[in-house]
């Protein structure tokens, strides 16, 4: 990943702490590791570790607690829909699992 997009994905991490540190303190680090590992393909976690292990990345700290817990990418996996995840489907019976379109919006008739 260049440097743009590396200095992107840690103003996306430091802005999901920004959120979080709204939360209850005990929730914070969860909720952060929670957002990453739903929303975040494979590819952007992969570049996520690079950047934690270099070590001067400039992650907000709430980010460095999270990391422990955010999961690392399966090996092989490089897209978006790619991951267990994705495949098992979203609770409920929502996703492409369940047949659901990504392309349309999924409004009640």
């Amino acid at each position: 990943m260049s440097l743009d997009t590396n200095g992107k994905l840690v103003r996306m991490a430091n802005q999901i702490a920004v959120f979080f540190k709204s939360q209850p303190e005990a929730e914070r680090a969860e909720g952060v590791a929670t957002h990453i590992n739903k929303f975040w393909e494979p590819r952007m976690r992969r570049a996520f570790f690079e950047l934690i292990d270099r070590g001067d990345a400039g992650f907000d700290p709430l980010v460095l607690s999270a990391a422990a817990l955010v999961k690392p990418p399966d090996s092989g996996s490089e897209g978006v829909g790619t991951g267990r995840e994705a495949v098992a489907g979203a609770p409920g019976g929502k996703g492409t699992a369940a047949g659901e379109s990504l392309s349309e919006p999924s409004i009640p008739e």
